[in-house]
């Protein structure tokens, strides 16, 4: 008789519970992860009314992997270049609501007697909301136009890299069992660097290599190079010293940015829902229902805190970044849960051995409830904000309004502060470009030469020179390269004043060269050696080379820039996955109603295409440009998600008919 391995038996039960289970939270249109979590309850070792898990170790594995498939995932929807486009109003909501969320829970945890780590953990899984939990419930209440969304989606953008430093930040001071200051900055400082130099080469390398390769890439081979990405860069987090999960978010980010991004998304899809089913599985495995039976009290607590705090903290965020009330409100109502990140930071206490064993189960059942509350507040944000503007004093309406008009003026910068940004900008840039060249040399290519190729003594003189002359191109960009040159053209020639201060700038940047190059020497050579050395030759090759090292800088920046805008820049092409059909009712109140199609130009405005028109029981397919719409016609209307979000509340009549331009009949 063949044996089954325990792992197949244990993964059929898991996925057929989970199979059951899920389909009836279809039926009843709750969310899946909820249903994940109940079928691993049922699984796992507490409840014996069906077969449980007999290895639970190999599940908590596949457990791992559904983590940085799903963070993978997540990179992929993350993308740097949106953190940047968020601006600053998602940037502080999201960093005043989770700064005050952590308090409160640590707060709390330390009132109800809990430890420091437990606390500490505590403030770090009510802090983060749910991504995939609220744009499933914006999906479904078809609100994902609406102004305040915009906010909402911003907000968890910030959040989800805010998640990331967490990560790493519980994870060293899990290590030093305290929160000592040197050692979170050391980590911040850490995770900065790193962030930064692999997104940096990621950009410059891995679209190169898909555009390469793209005639060889069938949808088989571009699954197995998108996992094996992501799994060398797992790899590299944690030869850095970093959670798996941070690898697997920052390699989703970096291919987020190429032309294959939507393609990718869409074939690790169905890798990504199997995994993270069962990592969702494992979470519920991990459920003592005891433990919520005894803690009761605690959940329910923390599950009011999560609620309100969040709609509290959110809201007052919003309102700091200059958002009207209304907007701030919805926002706060839209956030008032915490989902998959949660998880994970629990995960990580249970797996680092710093958390106390009540706190995963309660963190699991506050995260269930607050998902079924998720779709209703959302619902009562508008009747809430109606209820605010009608009880709050009315100096109180005005000088909210006032402030968030007054923060909606501010759109200039001074020249000042433009040219500080892109100094600063670019010497982080460089800095940690040369930083990593000087490492790798030291610690890498120099061994290399004198064991493998057989230099001996001869390696460190042949280590400096190949070092400096990779150097070189960023050392120039660091010190000499001119930056925002019309703002220091305004500051050098309009302001008796600035001339000093811009000097003292531009010789700061020039010691700083000279400090890489010394940093360099000085991983092989004395220190007197070292600072002779690097002055000279920073003025030689500065002065002799300048022209050189311009051309060659320019060209890896042209092919930088042209790789990290790829997707943008390239030829409209509706692909498969990202456009679909969709049907859109004519309301009554609708201002399109009467209009005819030629009038509307919709397919030049929008860019979506009209296939079909649904009138009673007729049918008009591919309708021509003279036919008028009527209210209650059924349209289908083929686009994209942001096209299809854009049209559709004209068609509805709930956008505000002074931002709509539609063409009026001549009534003559």
């Amino acid at each position: 008789m063949i044996h089954l391995p325990v792992l197949i038996a244990d993964l059929g039960l898991i996925l057929a519970a989970a199979g059951v289970i899920t389909l009836l939270f279809k039926k009843i249109k709750q969310p899946l992860v909820l249903g994940y979590i109940i079928a691993g309850l049922l699984v796992g070792p507490h409840i014996k009314i069906i077969p449980t898990v007999s290895d639970y170790k190999s599940i908590t594995i596949w457990g791992e992997i559904g983590v940085i498939f799903l963070l993978f995932s997540l990179g992929l929807e993350f993308s740097f270049k949106k953190l940047v486009k968020v601006g600053g109003s998602s940037s502080i909501t999201a960093i005043v609501k989770v700064l005050f969320i952590i308090l409160c829970g640590y707060l709390i945890g330390i009132a109800m007697g809990w430890n420091n780590m437990d606390s500490i953990f505590l403030g770090g899984i009510i802090s983060i909301s749910s991504t995939m939990i609220t744009i499933k419930a914006f999906e479904e209440l078809g609100i994902k136009h609406k102004k305040f969304a915009g906010l909402v989606f911003g907000v968890l953008i910030v959040e989800d890299l805010v998640a990331i430093l967490l990560l790493v930040l519980f994870s060293t001071m899990a290590v030093s069992q305290q929160s000592a200051g040197p050692e979170m900055i050391k980590s911040i400082l850490k995770l900065s660097f790193f962030l930064v130099l692999w997104f940096l080469g990621g950009i410059f390398l891995i679209p190169t290599f898909l555009k390469a390769t793209k005639k060889l890439m069938n949808d088989e081979t571009m699954l197995v190079v998108s996992l094996a990405l992501c799994l060398v860069m797992v790899l590299l987090a944690d030869k850095a010293g970093f959670s798996p999960a941070l690898g697997a978010f920052i390699m989703g980010s970096i291919l987020a940015e190429t032309t294959q991004a939507e393609r990718i998304e869409h074939l690790t899809k169905s890798v990504k829902d199997l995994f993270a089913a069962v990592f969702f599985v494992s979470v519920g495995m991990l459920i003592n229902p005891t433990v919520l039976i005894e803690y009761a009290l605690p959940i329910l607590f923390i599950t009011l805190v999560i609620i309100f705090g969040k709609i509290l903290f959110t809201t007052l965020g919003a309102l700091l970044a200059g958002q009207p009330l209304k907007t701030a409100v919805q926002a706060g109502m839209s956030l008032a849960q915490i989902g998959e990140f949660s998880f994970i930071i629990a995960t990580l206490g249970v797996s680092l051995k710093v958390t106390s064993e009540f706190l995963y189960p309660i963190a699991v059942a506050a995260a269930a409830i607050t998902t079924f509350t998720t779709p209703y507040l959302i619902k009562l944000s508008e009747p809430f904000y109606q209820f605010l503007n009608d009880k709050l004093p009315k100096k109180w309406i005005d000088g909210i309004e006032r402030y968030s008009s007054g923060t909606a003026g501010i759109t200039t910068l001074s020249d000042w502060r433009i040219l500080l940004r892109a100094y600063i900008f670019n010497t982080i840039i460089h800095a940690v470009i040369i930083i990593s060249i000087i490492l790798l040399a030291a610690r890498f290519l120099n061994p290399f030469i004198a064991n493998q190729l057989d230099f001996g003594s001869n390696s460190t003189i042949i280590s400096v020179i190949v070092s400096f002359i990779l150097m070189s191109p960023f050392l120039w960009a660091l010190s000499i390269r001119r930056i925002q040159k019309t703002a220091y053209s305004h500051l050098w020639l309009n302001k008796r004043y600035t001339r000093g201060p811009l000097i003292a700038i531009e010789v700061f940047r020039i010691l700083l060269g000279i400090f890489f190059v010394g940093f360099l020497m000085y991983e092989f050579f004395d220190t007197w050696v070292a600072a002779m050395i690097a002055l000279v030759l920073v003025v030689l090759v500065m002065i002799i080379f300048s022209r050189k090292l311009q051309s060659f800088y320019t060209k890896l920046e042209t092919r930088f820039m042209l790789n990290l805008n790829a997707r943008e820049n390239r030829t409209p092409n509706i692909l498969p996955w990202d456009t679909h059909l969709t049907e859109i009712t004519v309301a009554p109140e609708s201002e399109l109603v009467g209009k005819t199609l030629v009038d509307l130009k919709i397919r030049e405005q929008y860019g979506v295409n009209i296939a079909m028109i649904e009138r009673g029981k007729i049918n008009i397919s591919t309708p021509n440009r003279d036919e008028r719409l009527y209210p209650y016609d059924k349209l289908l209307v083929i686009g994209t998600d942001d096209q299809l979000a854009n049209i559709k509340p004209l068609f509805e009549g709930i956008v505000d008919e002074t931002l709509v331009s539609i063409p009026m009949e001549d009534m003559s």
